[in-house]
């Protein structure tokens, strides 16, 4: 009798909680999601009512606004340093594109079940998310934006109060919510990772897709584990409680049978950045054309077997992820340039629809549209195997002049290691000059973006100065060292045009004065006059081009004293 009263006590005290603690998705139509004022009034609440969920304002919008961290811990500890010693830590994004809120919806219900324990009390870890990361584009609410997407009905626009793409800003960090989110990262220093979206391209059977994150720059160790493992297991839970899911279709303008790549996310994308501090990082993409209420279940869902696993695997985790440091050691070779592998697939049973083509009611011209009435299951290709098509040597060192103040400001507020020169010395180095690259034609988040860059190296002895940084890397940061720091990779502070003050001349010539001077060096030089002449014999334009030829000869001679025209100011210590 006393058991079947405490039943009963928890069942009433269960649905009152539940009903008191509704989220504003839950009261609507299903296809309604949060105001930015109705969440941060939701949350509030919550933190009062459980001591279990703090609410935090922890970093700040481009509009000034704050943004908040909410955190699950049922650990009577809050010091988040000292909770990392023995548990895990998972990190949840949402609103990066407010456009797309499915997170945000699941998240409040995600925290809502964990405070009233209808989800089971994680015992190995805590769970943190930034309730809507793009606050102001939260608040450029509409309903026409999205033009692809099947609800909900007023939703944020995908750039933010600068009108960035804030999932392109990550390395960069241009916005106020870049350089919140770094120091909201290395706060918490989480073990997994979860940035929620909404997909775009090609129609087909699922509900949910998701991003892995770049297995290569993950690392062997920590990637192997991850696609074999953790994701397998998660994926597999998601299929037993009602959403089998694909990897991210991405393919625009073909349809998903062809078969279809992973998805690089450099270190621009958020889980590219987080990859770079050993993370195993997840982009969900809930498909856009399916309902809102059931994009959200799929996500809260793929949230829910995260914290399942999770709660199981977390020493593995912990354990790995110290492990796979050791392949970033001093001397060993780091990719830094990479390519899918297309001798190199696996193969699924792809759930779609039949893409046809008709004519056109706008253009008469063929359009493709994908039948809903004639789904499918075949079998495709999946190409998730990439090769490096550049290597580099990880050296000891980097050395960083403090003249490049604006890389120190992000070495900080990423947690790197420097070290300052105490007084003026000599270091052998190896150096770098920017020998090639291009950029491209139309800016790009706010940059015109370099790519395709090559360097020439050499070996110098150079005088460095007192206050000059030396960046060690046996560091936990190693990989945002490397892809920072090396011209050559991706997204490296080069390519978003950190220093293109090297890319110009400063000091020119007067043509009529130094012909003169050309002459007389031609004459004197037989050196330079014999490199002359194999030029024009072998360069016929060259050849048929007086001011090209007064330019090289001042090139290539002594008068071209800047030391400083294409010298990258970085350094390597081998």
């Amino acid at each position: 009798m006393k058991l079947i009263c405490l039943l009963l006590s928890l069942a009433v005290s269960f649905c009152f909680a539940q009903n008191n603690f509704q989220t504003p998705f839950e009261k609507g139509n299903g296809n309604q999601t949060v105001t930015y004022e109705e969440m941060n009034a939701y949350y509030q609440n919550l933190a009062k009512k459980f001591p279990t969920i703090q609410y935090i304002k922890k970093g700040e919008d481009d509009n000034g606004k704050p943004i908040y961290v909410v955190i699950y811990n049922p650990f009577p500890g809050k010091d988040i340093d000292q909770l990392r010693k023995e548990k895990a830590i998972l990190f949840i994004n949402n609103g990066i594109h407010p456009g797309e809120p499915d997170g945000i919806d699941a998240t409040m219900l995600l925290m809502r079940d964990l405070a009233i324990k209808k989800v089971k009390t994680p015992q190995n870890f805590i769970v943190a998310a930034i309730s809507a990361y793009n606050v102001s584009g939260m608040l450029n609410r509409g309903s026409l934006s999205r033009a692809n997407q099947n609800g909900p009905e007023a939703y944020g626009f995908r750039g933010n109060a600068r009108n960035y793409d804030l999932n392109r800003d990550f390395i960069k960090a241009d916005s106020k919510n870049a350089r919140s989110f770094q120091e909201i990262y290395h706060w918490l220093k989480p073990d997994v990772f979860i940035d929620n979206h909404v997909s775009n391209g090609a129609d087909y059977q699922y509900t949910f897709t998701y991003i892995s994150t770049f297995k290569e720059r993950l690392g062997a160790i920590l990637g192997a584990y991850f696609y074999n493992q953790y994701q397998l297991k998660n994926l597999e839970d998601l299929k037993k409680i009602g959403y089998e899911s694909t990897p991210y279709v991405n393919i625009h303008g073909d349809v998903p049978e062809v078969g279809f790549a992973a998805f690089e996310d450099s270190p621009r994308y958020s889980t590219g950045y987080t990859t770079l501090f050993n993370s195993l990082g997840t982009v969900p993409e809930t498909h856009m054309l399916k309902p809102y209420d059931k994009r959200v279940d799929a996500t809260y869902k793929y949230m829910l077997v995260n914290l399942q696993n999770l709660d199981q695997d977390y020493k593995i985790i912990k354990k790995l992820r110290v492990e796979n440091l050791k392949q970033y050691q001093a001397g060993k070779h780091y990719g830094i340039r990479w390519k899918i592998d297309s001798t190199k697939y696996s193969t699924m049973d792809f759930k779609g629809f039949e893409g046809k083509y008709k004519a056109s009611e706008v253009s008469g011209k063929p359009r493709l549209y994908y039948d809903r009435n004639k789904p499918f299951t075949k079998k495709i290709k999946l190409f998730t195997t990439a090769v490096p098509t550049g290597y580099i040597t990880i050296p000891k060192y980097y050395i960083i002049p403090q003249s490049q103040y604006l890389v120190i400001e992000e070495f900080k507020r990423n947690r790197i290691q420097m070290i300052s020169i105490k007084k003026d010395s000599i270091i052998a180095v190896e150096s770098y000059k920017i020998n090639d690259f291009k950029t491209v034609k139309n800016p790009y988040e706010g940059h015109y973006l370099h790519y395709e860059t090559t360097v020439e190296k050499s070996d110098k002895k150079l005088t460095f100065f007192a206050g000059d940084y030396i960046i060690p890397t046996n560091q936990e940061g190693v990989k945002y060292i490397i892809e920072t720091l090396e011209p050559e990779a991706l997204d490296s502070f080069f390519n978003w045009n950190f220093f293109d003050g090297i890319l110009a001349q400063k000091e020119y010539y007067s043509a009529y004065i130094f012909e003169d001077t050309a002459a007389e060096l031609l004459k004197k030089d037989k050196n330079l006059k014999n490199k002359w002449e194999a030029k024009k014999d072998s360069d016929k334009k060259f050849a048929e081009d007086g001011e090209a030829q007064l330019d090289w000869i001042y090139k290539n001679s002594s008068y071209f004293e800047e030391k400083t025209f294409r010298q990258y100011p970085i350094y390597r210590v081998l």
